[in-house]
């Protein structure tokens, strides 16, 4: 029986990945035979889970929809489950704490006993630091993505850094979520050119646009591509500097929204970041605590130069 049911768990493990699988891959997956697959499959529809036969290619899929019985999880996959959800209890996105908090009591009820003390040591022993930054309404977050997945443009207010406020019609490709602030990456068709969205900054208007022919994007790394247009793009001085340090190690002190990190060797990286001032960017990137050597801007050099004369005249003499 204990094999018979792991061996359903495999399979729908199987069919959950959402492709079309051949009664014979099924066999040589589970190790058993296409009639055992057969028998196997009927139990599932036993047990309330909707497995379409395949006409043509003796092969099955999982149907979609919301009669589906709730997923069985592994105790690896349950504990990550409950430690996301209590995660996203401390988010950004408005309303979501209360549901996540719901959703987690729900789980752990049917937890059992030895994960419950696993998840519970985890959050008793955890102090949740406030961000304290603007929330998200998730109505936006989905409407938003949405627009990406049909390819339709959106149309929206916009307020920039400097509150500046602007009327935007987009194609929409991807949103980025950097911990603290939802982005989205989008083809600004009144400019003509890719541009970055801070969503909370954005209030939608209905209905959306016209659908749009996707565009390539604007760069494979979108994640490096945002963390530059957050960090070096807006700014009077954009810094390019070689930092004497392991990649790795600069991440640890130098946040995505900081500043973009490129690994050179196993010893150094690149380091791209802006700002208004020269003095802020040059000390900025000393308080990294690596030396550095400057490419740009090309006037930072010499500003780092009366910068240390007058840090070393602040020194009382012997």
């Amino acid at each position: 029986m204990l094999e018979t049911s792991a061996r359903l768990l495999r399979l729908l493990a199987l069919l959950q990945t959402h492709r079309r699988w051949s009664g014979r891959e099924l066999a040589d997956r589970l190790g058993v035979t296409p009639r055992t697959v057969r028998r196997d499959v009927d139990r599932l529809r036993e047990l309330g889970y909707t497995v379409h036969a395949v006409a043509g290619t003796s092969g099955y899929r999982l149907g979609a929809g919301s009669d589906l019985p709730p997923l069985l999880l592994d105790d690896e996959e349950a504990v990550a489950v409950a430690v996301g959800l209590r995660t996203a209890a401390g988010g950004t996105v408005t309303g979501i704490q209360e549901t996540s908090l719901r959703a987690l009591a729900k789980l752990e009820r049917v937890l059992p006993s030895r994960l419950r003390h696993r998840v519970h040591a985890l959050q008793s022993m955890t102090v949740p630091m406030s961000a304290g930054g603007p929330v998200i309404d998730p109505g936006t977050l989905t409407a938003i993505a949405a627009a990406c997945r049909d390819h339709e443009s959106l149309r929206f207010d916009y307020r920039a850094h400097d509150g500046e406020h602007t009327s935007r019609v987009v194609e929409p490709y991807r949103l980025v979520a950097t911990g603290r602030r939802w982005y989205l990456i989008a083809y600004d068709t009144g400019h003509a050119d890719w541009r970055t969205f801070r969503v909370d900054r954005l209030s939608l208007r209905t209905p959306n646009g016209p659908r749009f022919a996707p565009r390539d994007p604007p760069a494979t790394d979108l994640g490096g591509y945002t963390s530059y247009a957050i960090s070096s793009a807006p700014y009077r001085f954009q810094g390019r500097f070689t930092v004497h340090a392991p990649a790795q190690t600069v991440a640890e002190r130098v946040s995505p929204t900081a500043g973009t990190i490129e690994p050179l060797d196993e010893r150094t990286c690149t380091l791209i970041c802006g700002s208004n001032s020269l003095d802020e960017l040059a000390l900025w990137v000393a308080l990294i605590g690596a030396p550095f050597t400057v490419h740009e801007p090309p006037e930072l050099t010499e500003h780092i130069r009366g910068l240390a004369t007058r840090l070393m005249g602040a020194i009382p003499r012997e």
